[in-house]
């Protein structure tokens, strides 16, 4: 959390203004959560509650950046504090789009359900990967409450675990597509969701990012990972 000022209403801001992230972030995490349970137990009624959820992940988004909108505008923060502000505003952005991925999982689990070709497709890399994202968005809050770069750049660079179990349930699906076309509509759902999976681990990278920019000052969401370490522990 942010340093203190000789404003104590400013520190009070700043305090609930990461509280709110939090809470959020939060939110997002049990909607990520239950959108891959109702996708591995193929359960309906779980699916339609992480979709009535987003909306309420929507209108903490909108309640947050004008938050951060208006302690720019009143309190005009520099260098840290700015900063600070600056990576809340676009971590509600990754939280709300991880929020988007929960909802099409769901969506798509729904399309399966109707879809009786569904059990010929083995899906434990999917299952894998989305037990990494949900750990992966639940340690990137922790480092954004802790201000923590080192954990952060774990995080970051743990991602491409990720990215190698949707590649290679992407190349098994192929597979199954080929050899038996009735597979192909349960497939496409199946390949939605794994790519719903990786871009929710790519969010949680993107919000470790923006811990290490907050602390250290420096952009690192282009840098290698080798100089992206090196700059978290430096």
């Amino acid at each position: 959390m942010p340093d203190k000022h000789l404003s104590s209403q400013f520190d009070n801001d700043l305090n609930a203004l990461c509280g709110s992230l939090l809470e959020m972030g939060g939110l997002v995490e049990s909607q990520v959560s239950m959108a891959m349970k109702a996708f591995a137990q193929l359960d309906g009624d779980l699916a339609d509650q992480v979709m009535v959820r987003e909306a309420e992940v929507n209108d903490f988004e909108i309640s947050i950046d004008h938050a951060c909108t208006e302690l720019i505008a009143r309190r005009q923060p520099i260098a840290g504090d700015l900063r600070l502000v600056m990576a809340v505003s676009k971590a509600i952005t990754n939280l709300e789009r991880a929020g988007d991925e929960a909802d099409r999982i769901a969506r798509r689990t729904k399309h399966i359900l109707e879809d009786s070709a569904s059990h010929g497709i083995n899906t434990a890399e999917i299952r894998v990967s989305g037990q990494m994202a949900v750990s992966l968005l639940r340690r990137s809050l922790d480092c954004f409450a802790r201000l923590d770069t080192v954990a952060a750049a774990d995080v970051v660079n743990e991602d491409k675990q990720i990215d190698e179990e949707f590649k290679g349930f992407v190349r098994k699906l192929t597979s199954y597509m080929s050899e038996d076309p009735r597979t192909i509509s349960v497939g496409l759902d199946m390949l939605s969701i794994a790519k719903a999976v990786e871009r929710i681990g790519d969010h949680s990278k993107n919000i470790a990012e923006f811990v290490i920019y907050i602390v250290k000052g420096t952009d690192v969401r282009h840098l290698p990972h080798e100089q992206l370490t090196k700059e978290a522990n430096s």
